[in-house]
């Protein structure tokens, strides 16, 4: 059942994103997950408290978030499946629309092609700064087209492909458990001394759900573009991630760019090793050919889900 819920949700999802009428008239489950997790921060990591109780606390935060999220879309997907009948799978496929992220970040990445094409630094800078975490106000055009690949490869993990990989396998409990996850990890899994306790589980729990994701976008990046084999293999590990470095490898290689190097954090740069040994003036065309790839990319996705739905 999993496997036409999984292609009606990616069509869905290529096809309509997440309206904004949508998303400002009820919002988006991840901000009730972000609600839920910020709560627990409040509550429980508070300075006071020693290393251990946070560290036990934010573990118990990552428990809480599966019961939670995965137990509620597994009654909902038990219930829809048990009392809709032949139309039970579409409706899970409802539900299961809203995790998968391929409309979204492609509609968020092209802004930035767009006004580095006419030179807008200013509003390529806007843009990019909706999608990134590092600085970007002193960014120039080179600096801004590689955050922009940088956050397509990573986020084609983390937005369409673990979503994608872990419906497949678990169904609705399994996407929307990985999300909550997900959600965690981008709000406290951080190594700064306030979060470094209480969001270890939360990081430690993303790495692992995305372990076998993150290879699987490497190697479909490296399948759409076939350049990108030897910079994935040689580069993946250089990034601080024990995941992000293989889509992020796979993309480098196959623009023949160099990507991340140092980057600016609230102020301070962090000298990151560079991925990747080719052009670091990347531009916007190199973000349109990014983009290229990353549809090559979802259409692969795509049949692999299909034959997997044949298969079985």
């Amino acid at each position: 059942m999993a496997e036409p819920v999984a292609l009606a949700a990616l069509a869905l999802d290529a096809t309509l994103g997440w309206p904004g009428k949508l998303y400002h008239r009820i919002g988006h489950p991840v901000g009730l997950f972000a609600a839920i997790i910020g709560t627990c921060e409040k509550l429980w990591n508070r300075r006071e408290r020693g290393f251990a109780a946070r560290r036990t606390l934010g573990v118990l935060t990552v428990l809480l978030l599966v019961i939670l999220i995965g137990g509620t879309a597994w009654l909902l997907q038990s219930l829809l499946l048990r009392h809709l009948g032949t139309w039970g799978w579409l409706a899970v496929a409802l539900l299961a629309w809203p995790a998968l992220a391929q409309r979204s970040l492609f509609d968020h990445v092209r802004p930035v092609a767009r006004a580095l094409s006419t030179n807008d630094l200013p509003e390529a800078r806007r843009e990019v700064g909706k999608i990134v975490g590092r600085d970007t106000a002193q960014l120039d055009a080179p600096g801004i087209a590689r955050a922009a690949i940088e956050s397509l490869a990573e986020s084609f993990c983390d937005g369409v492909v673990a979503p994608a990989f872990w419906l497949l396998l678990l169904g609705l409990p399994g996407v929307w458990t990985y999300k909550a996850i997900n959600t965690a990890d981008s709000m406290i899994g951080h190594r700064e001394e306030r979060w470094r306790a209480f969001g270890w589980a939360a990081a430690r729990s993303d790495d692992l759900l995305n372990l076998i994701p993150a290879r699987l976008s490497g190697l479909l990046l490296c399948l759409a573009a076939p350049g990108g084999w030897r910079t994935l293999l040689r580069d993946s590990h250089k990034h601080a991630s024990p995941n992000a470095g293989w889509p992020e490898a796979a993309m480098a290689g196959a623009l023949g760019l160099r990507l991340a190097g140092p980057i600016a954090y609230d102020g301070a740069v962090q000298n990151k090793p560079w991925i990747g040994d080719g052009r670091s003036d990347a531009n916007a065309g190199d973000i349109a050919r990014a983009l290229r790839l990353y549809v090559r990319a979802c259409l692969l996705l795509w049949i692999i889900a299909g034959i997997v739905a044949w298969a079985r």
